[in-house]
């Protein structure tokens, strides 16, 4: 099954984007207005505990009653197409660039195939797998081959539930690969051809290390650093609810780590965070032999809005630290975007989804 580069069909669908994760469903559709780019449709629900579960769907005709809830509250436009690009869970994918020798294109997919199997945790014959070799500024192919596997359990699991809500599956695309999309600037301006950075994206559940170079993700991780994590710490700390405790981490945040409680409460965990970032940089610069120094880090997911995170960050890494901006390539033209800079951060996978469904076909 191929979900990375696949064109079904030779005219434009309309088509949404769909991110499905343990405890949400968002959905979101962009169309094009000549050069103008426009979020005609887009909303969250939550899914309760149980139904999936570290992305095994448990309770398949829940979920898929939940999509059918967030698509018809999709708006300020009303959804009128049932085709849809889905997410697929980062903890299940076994995603990495692969180095070929001087080979044929016709030998390449056998070759490509010994290397996978040689290389993710499960048999090559239960796994779904693509390929996509990269290109240089130029255009011109390079032996880098970008490859994904995933198991096939998970996938028809998930094509099983998108069934039963009633959609019509046009692509399934890898969680990090949709979030770069949305935040890594395509223009020349932007990180050059040769320049690494990294994406972290501080979920509800767990983060995610996504090691971006020439605009493409080359390698992730997660750990289990999470906003819930953080905000259970101050709970216990103050002896608070966790609603209590979500609205004292939002009021006060690290800012003023010297004068702020809030700091002490949960210096640990971010220390844990400092050090997890600095092996998975150590990691991918002796997995890949890159010899560059990566010096920019993107913050994106809920925990990234906690206050003075990116400037405690880039104190203790000594790098640019910054928040992620999932707009940067879309044309909102004069308009402001439908969900707000602070709030957007949580979304760049379902914007990165979108994108894609937007532009199916080219």
């Amino acid at each position: 099954m191929s979900f990375l580069n696949t064109k079904i069909i030779n005219f434009e669908p309309e088509i949404f984007g769909i991110d499905l994760s343990d405890f949400s469903v968002k959905i979101m559709q962009i169309e094009k207005n000549g050069k103008i780019d426009r979020v005609s449709s887009f909303s969250v629900v939550s899914i309760p505990v149980g139904n999936i579960e570290d992305g095994k769907v448990i309770n398949k005709e829940k979920v898929a009653e939940i999509i059918k809830s967030a698509i018809k509250k999709a708006g300020p436009k009303k959804i009128k197409t049932n085709k849809v690009i889905c997410s697929l869970p980062e903890s299940k994918v076994f995603l990495r660039v692969i180095n070929l020798p001087k080979i044929e294109e016709s030998e390449a997919a056998e070759a490509i195939k010994w290397e996978m199997e040689a290389n993710i945790p499960i048999p090559i014959d239960q796994a779904y797998y693509d390929w996509q070799f990269l290109e240089t500024e130029n255009g011109k192919r390079k032996q880098d081959v970008l490859t994904v596997a995933i198991a096939r359990e998970v996938v028809d699991e998930l094509l099983a539930v998108l069934e039963l809500a009633g959609l019509d599956v046009y692509g399934m695309e890898v969680e990090s690969i949709a979030t770069a999309r949305s935040l890594v600037l395509h223009k020349q301006e932007s990180l050059s051809k040769d320049e690494s950075a990294l994406i972290i994206d501080l979920g509800a559940q767990r983060t995610s290390f996504i090691m971006i170079n020439s605009g493409v993700p080359n390698f992730t991780s997660s750990i289990p650093f999470s906003s819930d994590g953080i905000s259970d710490a101050i709970a216990k700390g103050f002896n608070v609810s966790l609603a209590e405790a979500e609205k004292i981490k939002i009021a006060h945040g690290i800012e003023s780590i010297n004068e702020n409680p809030v700091f002490g409460v949960i210096r640990a965990l971010l220390e844990n965070l400092v050090q997890e970032t600095e092996r998975t940089l150590d990691f991918y610069n002796e997995f890949t032999k890159n010899s560059s120094n990566i010096e920019k880090i993107v913050l994106c997911g809920g925990g990234a809005n906690l206050k003075g995170l990116a400037i405690f960050l880039a104190k203790r890494l000594n790098k640019e630290v910054s928040l992620g901006d999932p707009w940067i390539n879309l044309n909102l033209g004069n308009k402001l975007p439908i969900i707000d800079r602070e709030n957007s951060v949580r979304y760049p996978t379902v914007i990165g989804l979108a994108m894609r469904g937007a532009k199916y076909g080219n």
